[in-house]
């Protein structure tokens, strides 16, 4: 009994360590949990949401559309749970401008529904649920009417309809109709798109640099009144899938099983099907052509036969009378009068030679005859030519068939190619690798000042271990004293920890979240299993320390260790072999220096803690000083370039006659602009149409004129890029990059994301999602967005552009159909304020469809999530380094009471004392922020790297302030600690602590 209450006393005493070691295990912990937690929960929440909408596990797309068969066919694979037919069309209406919508059919077998937010789902023909961005946009409400006007070309389908089209029939065998919705609209409801959460009130500058959709909103209408029996894409539920999290492995593992699948049974079987039902639905059309042209032939035939057979008889006729006229004069001339009368009674029978020369006399005597017979000669010549000639365009129709329709190809896709879920993804495992990281460098630490502050605590109880020894308790039962102390310590730091870990942190960071993504049924969990690991982690940690701290101490026996530790034997420093500086060093320089240096398990300690610490606070800053100056490096260096203007195809032509006529513009680069993918070809067949469930990013294609490639280089910053290491990366010479027909130009954010460097094969997707696989001939600098520069020649070359390939034989690259130039990259005369105002008049004008300025991007470009993470870290890391140098001090003050207590004795002050340790504190200090600024930069590289996000490259960027900032707060920490520490100083007794144990 007497032992514990020793031992609780000792506890009592030692109330500061405990303190410091608590609090180091409290700040570890909640580092460890924290920003995992938050990220599970955003995890778990989307994924139970996810799973409640019925968010598709895979979509078949086509660029044929797909039909009965192929939803059929689809249902039989294995592994498939569910097949819903999806219809949609895309339409424009005005709004400030003109702007386009998808409109989307719900479907019926509950996949991908969309979330009820406000008002009612719609049900009728004409009535649909819009989100919440358009209504922030267009300023409407539920009960506002809209009308659309559909798209010429609303998707791939209803190109192929066109073509396939017999007279709008609704058959099966291949001439379905295209999809077609009303088009005067009633708003019913407000919905969430689970396919894209972004939250339109949010922080709205992350659109800045991210496109997760190829129209601006999505407006969902029900089935009543919605026409055409042929599908734009098919989505599936997986078996299986909803039981596994949608972020983890093992369910792209289990997706990617049926996708596998798809590819392998059923795809290259439908695609050929398909494209058979096409050359049959072309080969009856002809033969409908044929049938059609045969009977108006026949037809017309038939008139000109009969008109032909009503002249020849008029020409009989007239042939008759004359020869009857001319036999009756010949008998008058006759001898009787008999022979007369018989002669006139009977017309005179005439042989065909002789009847054929009168009708030709009669028909040339006689002008209307001969112009009717003119006629029936033309007639007749006419419409021998019209069956030549339609004959001739059958025939040709007929061998050009199989060439026209092109081989159909199916994409086979995951969640990953949706933008929104792709995006957040990647967010939230960016902030969880830091997460990751982080901890670490707090275990670290703990470890190191559990072992100073422990093993200080058994060097001061040494003659107390040597009594009990003596008394005979046992080691282990000795060594409980300060293992209890420590695991208490541990325990209740790391329940203090646990409750900020799952609770504080989480919630900071789900506010932050949800100011940037929707997230219905969000709510905070607590995980058992990983909550008592991050303990266990730290408390062994920390254990260890104290374990070895003790076996240090009671390797020895009891009589060594009654008697007090002998003084460390006296030493020289290497700066006493420096001569001229140590001869010019006065008495107290001298002490301070021989402690620094003499004892250098303290040394260690107190340099390395303060260096870790410095270096999370200067990691913190480097991710922030790199995120904010992304917008200016991209906005103001790399895109020269003052505006973006985008156009839909129709009004290309109008849109760049309303910006030169404005005379804003001092020069100018016609391009064309699609929204599309980039995927490394070594993930999937180049020419397979399977898009990979990993390594894929959206891009912005960027084709440029042939006669205008050395154009590109005044409008954006061509500087060749390679891979570095720590977050660099080795930048070629401005200007030495140039674009050409032998492959295309990555930009650096998405060839890092991707691994992607020159010479690499990768899979492009154009705008009409058309794959081909390119060669990447350079990386270019870039820092937001994922720009993929190609030359016109090579696009024809790579999407198979029939008309771009003809370019260089036409007359003029102008006039040539080629591609159609929908954007303008412009220089503009004026202030960054006027080009604002100038891309926002922009808009307005219905011809264009995206104005976008540099100045306003730059100004503007904002990245909430990683600043918010970023002060989270550099609260953590100073209140670490806060508690680091309290132990430290207060370890530092305890192994020296008996050293203070003599310079009291000999006379100095208690400001001289205080001078006299906290010089030393000061130093070391000094020490530990030298090495802890490198080290930080260091570490920083070290996580950008880390930080694939899409669209993003961090180009580590650290200010100097930013180090300022870092030493400051630093050395204001070790200020601060010694506000506590001389009150401490001034307590000592000099009598009781210069008494030796005899």
């Amino acid at each position: 009994m007497a032992f514990v209450k020793d031992m609780l006393r000792m506890w009592a005493h030692s109330w500061k360590r405990f303190i410091s070691i608590a609090m180091i295990t409290l700040l570890g912990v909640a580092v460890l949990t924290g920003i995992y937690a938050g990220c599970r929960d955003a995890f778990r929440s989307t994924d139970r949401f996810f799973d409640a909408q019925g968010l598709h596990d895979v979509q078949v797309l086509s660029t044929a559309g797909l039909s009965n068969g192929d939803i059929a066919a689809l249902r039989k694979v294995i592994g498939v749970a569910k097949v819903q037919a999806e219809r949609s069309q895309e339409v424009t209406f005005d709004l400030d401008g003109r702007k386009s919508a998808t409109m989307q059919e719900i479907g019926t077998n509950g996949i991908d529904q969309p979330y009820l937010q406000e008002g009612r789902m719609p049900k009728k023909a004409g009535e649909i649920a819009v989100t919440r961005k358009f209504i922030r946009d267009s300023g409407k409400r539920i009960g506002s009417r809209l009308t659309v006007t559909p798209e010429s070309a609303s998707s791939d389908t209803s190109d192929t309809n066109d073509t396939n089209g017999a007279d709008g029939t609704n058959e099966t065998n291949g001439t379905d109709e295209a999809p077609s919705f009303p088009t005067k609209l009633t708003i019913v409801g407000v919905v969430l798109d689970p396919q894209n959460l972004s939250n339109p009130d949010g922080y709205s500058a992350m659109t800045s640099f991210r496109s997760t959709a190829t129209t601006d909103y999505t407006f969902f209408a029900p089935s009543d009144g919605v026409t055409g029996t042929l599908y734009t894409s098919a989505t599936l539920l997986v078996k299986g899938a909803a039981a596994e999290s949608t972020f983890d492995e093992s369910y792209e593992n289990t997706v990617k099983q049926v996708t596998d699948r798809i590819d392998g049974t059923v795809k290259t079987d439908r695609q050929k099907a398909r494209r058979q039902e096409l050359l049959d639905a072309g080969n009856k059309k002809i033969a409908d052509a044929r049938a059609e042209a045969d009977k108006k032939f026949a037809d017309a035939q038939s008139q000109i036969d009969a008109n032909r057979q009503q002249f020849n008889q008029q020409v009989d006729q007239i042939v008759s009378m004359q020869a009857g006229a001319a036999a009756a004069g010949a008998a008058a001339n006759g001898t009787n009068a008999g022979a007369a009368a018989a002669a006139g009674a009977t017309t005179p029978q005439l042989d065909e030679t002789t009847r054929e020369t009168m009708r030709e006399t009669i028909i040339a005597a006689s002008p209307e005859l001969t112009q009717a017979k003119q006629q029936l000669d033309q007639a007749q010549s006419q419409l021998n030519e019209q069956k030549a000639s339609t004959e001739q365009t059958l025939k040709t129709k007929e061998n050009e068939l199989k060439t026209s329709i092109p081989q159909v190809r199916w994409y086979v896709q995951d969640r990953q190619s949706l933008g929104g879920f792709s995006a957040l993804k990647s967010d939230l495992d960016s902030i969880q690798s830091l997460g990751n990281a982080f901890p670490i460098v707090f275990l670290l630490v703990a470890v190191m000042m559990s072992l100073t502050a422990m093993a200080r605590m058994v060097e001061e109880d040494r003659s107390l271990i040597g009594t009990y020894v003596g008394l005979g308790y046992g080691r282990l039962a000795v060594a409980s004293r300060y293992l209890l102390f420590a695991l208490l310590a541990c325990l209740i730091g790391g329940g203090l920890g646990l409750i900020a870990g799952f609770l504080g942190i989480p919630a900071f960071l789900l506010v932050v979240l949800q100011g940037m993504y929707v997230m219905p049924g969000l709510r905070l969990e607590y995980d058992w299993l990983y909550g008592s690991l991050g303990i266990a982690l730290f408390v062994v940690g920390v254990l260890a320390a104290t374990i070895y701290a003790c076996v240090q101490e009671m390797r020895q026996t009891p009589a060594s260790l009654l008697r007090p530790k002998a003084p460390r034997a006296g030493s020289r420093i290497l700066l006493e072999r420096i001569r001229p500086v140590w001869n010019r060093m006065g008495f107290l320089g001298k002490v301070t220096a021989r402690n620094i240096f003499r004892f250098k398990s303290r040394l260690i300690m107190t340099v390395g803690g303060v260096a870790g610490c410095t270096a999370l606070i200067v990691c913190g800053l480097a991710i922030n000083d790199t995120v904010a100056d992304l917008g200016i490096k991209q906005y103001r260096d790399i895109y020269q370039y003052d505006l973006m203007v985008v156009s839909d195809d129709s009004d290309a032509s109008a849109m760049r006659t309303k910006v030169v006529s404005d005379g804003r513009v001092t020069s100018s680069l016609d391009v064309r602009i699609e929204s599309g993918d980039l995927t490394v070809a070594g993930s999937g067949d180049g020419d397979s149409g399977k898009a990979s469930s990993s390594g894929s990013e959206s891009i912005q294609l960027v084709a440029v004129p042939e006669k205008h490639l050395s154009d590109l280089g005044e409008m954006v910053t061509l500087q060749p890029v390679s891979s570095g290491i720590l977050g660099t990366s080795g930048v070629g010479k401005t200007g030495s990059l140039k674009l050409d027909d032998d492959g295309v130009i990555v930009a650096q954010s998405a060839a890092s994301a991707l691994g992607v460097k020159a010479g690499s094969k990768v899979r492009l997707t154009n705008g009409d999602g058309v794959q081909a696989t390119a060669k990447v001939s350079a990386v270019n600098r870039n820092l937001i967005g994922s720009d993929v520069y190609v030359s016109e020649t090579y696009y024809a070359k790579l999407f198979d552009s029939k008309d771009a390939k003809n370019t260089k034989n036409s007359k003029s690259s102008e006039d040539s159909e080629a591609l159609t130039w929908n954007a303008m990259l412009a220089k503009l005369s004026g202030s960054d304020t006027s080009q604002t105002d100038y891309a926002e008049s922009l808009e307005e004008d219905s011809s264009v469809m995206k104005a976008v300025s540099c100045a306003h991007m730059a100004d503007s470009f904002k990245f909430d999530l990683m600043g918010a993470v970023v002060a989270l870290i550099v609260a953590l890391a100073g209140g670490l380094a806060l508690v680091v140098l309290f132990t430290l001090a207060n370890t530092n003050v305890s192994e020296r009471v008996r050293e203070m207590a003599t310079l009291k004795v000999l006379g100095f002050f208690d400001r001289e004392v205080h001078h006299y340790v906290n010089r030393e504190m000061m130093i070391l200090t000094v020490m530990g922020v030298i090495l802890g600024l490198p080290l930080g930069r260091l570490v920083g590289g070290m996580l950008t790297m880390a930080l694939n996000m899409p669209s993003l490259y961090f180009e580590v960027e650290v200010k100097p302030l930013s180090y300022v900032i870092a030493a400051v707060a630093t050395m204001a920490f070790a200020l601060l600690v010694q506000l506590f520490v001389n009150p401490v100083l001034d307590r000592i007794d000099p009598i009781s602590s210069l008494k030796s144990v005899e």
